[in-house]
Protein backbone atom coordinates (compact mmCIF):
# COMPACT_ATOMS: atom_id res chain seq x y z
CA UNK A 1 0.00 0.00 0.00
CA UNK A 2 2.68 2.45 0.59
CA UNK A 3 4.03 1.80 -2.93
CA UNK A 4 0.83 2.48 -4.40
CA UNK A 5 0.59 5.90 -2.33
CA UNK A 6 4.09 7.35 -3.06
CA UNK A 7 3.79 6.26 -6.83
CA UNK A 8 0.14 8.21 -6.81
CA UNK A 9 1.98 11.26 -5.34
CA UNK A 10 4.81 11.26 -7.36
CA UNK A 11 2.23 11.70 -10.74
CA UNK A 12 0.19 13.81 -9.05
CA UNK A 13 3.73 16.13 -8.63
CA UNK A 14 4.58 15.42 -12.12
CA UNK A 15 7.71 13.81 -11.25
CA UNK A 16 9.63 10.98 -13.00
CA UNK A 17 10.15 7.46 -11.66
CA UNK A 18 13.92 8.43 -12.49
CA UNK A 19 13.70 11.98 -11.13
CA UNK A 20 12.33 10.92 -7.69
CA UNK A 21 14.66 7.93 -7.47
CA UNK A 22 17.71 10.89 -8.22
CA UNK A 23 16.33 12.86 -5.25
CA UNK A 24 15.68 10.04 -3.10
CA UNK A 25 19.15 8.34 -4.16
CA UNK A 26 17.58 5.88 -4.61
CA UNK A 27 18.04 3.24 -7.76
CA UNK A 28 15.16 3.00 -10.20
CA UNK A 29 14.91 -0.76 -9.98
CA UNK A 30 14.43 0.06 -6.43
CA UNK A 31 12.02 2.31 -6.68
CA UNK A 32 9.82 0.64 -9.10
CA UNK A 33 10.00 -2.60 -6.66
CA UNK A 34 8.66 -0.15 -3.65
CA UNK A 35 5.89 1.00 -5.81
CA UNK A 36 4.90 -1.99 -7.17
CA UNK A 37 4.85 -3.50 -4.03
CA UNK A 38 7.67 -6.24 -4.37
CA UNK A 39 10.09 -4.50 -1.99
CA UNK A 40 9.53 -3.49 1.40
CA UNK A 41 11.97 -0.42 2.31
CA UNK A 42 13.82 0.09 5.58
CA UNK A 43 12.90 2.99 7.25
CA UNK A 44 15.88 4.98 5.95
CA UNK A 45 14.64 4.45 2.34
CA UNK A 46 10.96 5.62 3.69
CA UNK A 47 12.67 8.85 4.89
CA UNK A 48 14.69 9.49 1.66
CA UNK A 49 11.71 9.12 -0.45
CA UNK A 50 9.36 11.17 1.49
CA UNK A 51 11.80 14.02 2.08
CA UNK A 52 12.34 14.17 -2.04
CA UNK A 53 8.70 14.00 -2.09
CA UNK A 54 8.12 16.74 0.07
CA UNK A 55 5.99 14.43 2.57
CA UNK A 56 6.03 14.10 6.85
CA UNK A 57 6.15 10.87 7.50
CA UNK A 58 2.92 10.79 8.96
CA UNK A 59 1.40 12.44 5.80
CA UNK A 60 2.39 9.00 4.18
CA UNK A 61 0.52 7.14 6.66
CA UNK A 62 -2.24 8.94 6.93
CA UNK A 63 -2.53 8.75 3.19
CA UNK A 64 -1.67 4.96 3.54
CA UNK A 65 -4.30 4.53 6.15
CA UNK A 66 -7.11 6.36 4.11
CA UNK A 67 -6.28 3.96 1.23
CA UNK A 68 -6.92 0.63 3.58
CA UNK A 69 -10.03 2.48 4.35
CA UNK A 70 -11.25 3.12 0.93
CA UNK A 71 -10.40 -0.75 0.03
CA UNK A 72 -11.73 -2.32 2.60
CA UNK A 73 -14.72 -0.35 2.54
CA UNK A 74 -15.32 -0.75 -1.58
CA UNK A 75 -14.85 -4.81 -0.76
CA UNK A 76 -17.58 -4.48 1.61
CA UNK A 77 -21.15 -6.10 0.04
CA UNK A 78 -23.92 -3.48 0.70
CA UNK A 79 -27.32 -5.52 1.26
CA UNK A 80 -29.78 -5.19 3.34
CA UNK A 81 -31.49 -8.63 3.85
CA UNK A 82 -35.20 -7.96 5.63
CA UNK A 83 -37.92 -11.10 5.60
CA UNK A 84 -40.55 -8.11 5.25
CA UNK A 85 -41.13 -4.53 5.92
CA UNK A 86 -43.95 -4.37 8.77
CA UNK A 87 -46.51 -1.65 8.22
CA UNK A 88 -48.04 -0.75 12.15
CA UNK A 89 -51.04 1.37 13.47
CA UNK A 90 -49.86 4.16 16.04
CA UNK A 91 -51.46 7.09 17.83
CA UNK A 92 -51.43 9.89 15.73
CA UNK A 93 -48.76 12.42 16.38
CA UNK A 94 -48.79 15.83 15.91
CA UNK A 95 -45.81 17.61 14.37
CA UNK A 96 -45.49 21.03 13.69
CA UNK A 97 -44.09 21.79 10.04
CA UNK A 98 -44.72 25.73 9.97
CA UNK A 99 -46.48 28.53 12.45
CA UNK A 100 -50.65 27.53 12.70
CA UNK A 101 -49.95 24.21 10.11
CA UNK A 102 -49.88 20.64 11.88
CA UNK A 103 -49.97 17.17 10.27
CA UNK A 104 -50.41 13.56 11.64
CA UNK A 105 -48.91 10.92 10.96
CA UNK A 106 -50.31 7.25 12.13
CA UNK A 107 -48.51 4.61 10.31
CA UNK A 108 -44.86 3.42 11.42
CA UNK A 109 -42.63 1.31 9.15
CA UNK A 110 -40.31 -1.10 10.53
CA UNK A 111 -37.75 -3.39 8.60
CA UNK A 112 -37.85 -6.80 9.79
CA UNK A 113 -34.90 -8.65 9.81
Amino acid sequence: MIGNVFRRLRRERGITLRELAELAQVSVPYLSEIERGRKEPSSEILAAICRALDLELTDLLAEVQFDLATAVRSTLPLRLQTSSIRVTESAPQRTISSPGAYSTSAQAFALVA
